[in-house]
């Protein structure tokens, strides 16, 4: 059963690859109206097409155009935003005063990832779009939730596990622990979390797996049937802000920052309906793939 005063859903981003896993557990429910938001001009897109397939309206808006969003989203109780990279805070205010003009109920915003609420001290220059946004949202009178769910499965690759070669760098102590879900239990959690009353003005922080660096390096050996090759290099933030040689990108600064900041407290995954998808299925789809 769901909610019943959430009828309309519309997803901004739903043809990306974390859009795209929402948007379909959506379409898996059939208590929702699903409405996707797609940039003008028109143009071919797979996942488009296969979501219109499944029962979704595709409706083409120009972000820019006020006007244009008001008429998208007249109707909408629920609007997920999956948007990510440069148009993060931009699409998303936008998104956010039309939605106060049509009077949508619920804001979900793109975050999905670490959790910005709970980050003491310094904050990386990747996060600071989303906690302007947040910050927006919080004053605009919509109910909203954010929903935390560590770093996603397929994006295990980028905190150093390199499956290919076999090999492994740490950007930080071996016992850090690193909260990590799969893309499609985060559609799940995202459907579910519209039952839950704490995720009115509320965090939700959910995982599929919480396990150390050295626990997942574990799985990737069991997985791969192979003893890896494992570095470490815990100067990475140091070399950047001090521009020492070689000096990491800031991409890699940001990969060293979040690292440390996976660790995630007070989990609600316990009151969800499912049992998410284990770590070991995980890393065996992106070895094969």
């Amino acid at each position: 059963m769901s909610d019943t005063s959430y009828k309309v859903i519309t997803i901004a981003g739903a043809t990306g690859l974390l859009g795209f896993n929402v948007a379909n557990a959506f379409l898996s429910n059939d208590s929702y109206k699903i409405k996707i938001l797609r940039k003008k001009p028109e143009s071919e897109n797979k996942n488009a097409n296969l979501l219109a397939s499944k029962g979704a309206e595709v409706i083409y808006v120009d972000y820019n155009d006020n006007n244009d969003l008001v008429k998208a989203l007249k109707g909408t109780d629920v609007i997920v935003s999956a948007i990510n990279g440069t148009e993060l805070v931009t699409s998303q205010r936008a998104l956010l005063n039309a939605a106060k003009v049509v009077g949508v109920k619920r804001f979900i915003p793109s975050e999905f990832g670490t959790d910005i609420k709970e980050i003491t001290g310094e904050v990386h220059p990747f996060l600071k779009p989303k906690i302007e946004f947040f910050q927006e949202l919080e004053k605009s009178g919509i109910e909203y939730t954010i929903i935390i769910t560590g770093v996603f499965y397929d994006y295990l690759g980028i905190l150093g596990f390199d499956h290919k070669n076999k090999k492994a760098t740490f950007y930080a102590d071996g016992n850090t622990k690193i909260v990590a879900t799969s893309l499609p239990d985060i559609g799940k959690f995202t459907v579910e979390s519209l039952k839950l009353p704490e995720a009115r003005n509320g965090t939700i922080r959910v995982a599929g797996s919480a396990l150390t660096l050295n626990e997942l390096l574990k799985k990737y050996e069991e997985i791969t049937s192979t003893k890896w090759e494992v570095s470490n290099d815990f100067t990475v933030r140091q070399r950047y802000k001090n521009n020492t040689v070689p000096v990491p990108t800031l991409l890699e600064d940001f990969v060293a920052y979040l690292t440390v900041n996976l660790d995630i407290k007070n989990l609600h995954s316990d009151k969800f309906s499912f049992i998410p998808q284990p770590i070991t299925e995980g890393i065996s789809i992106l070895v094969k793939n």
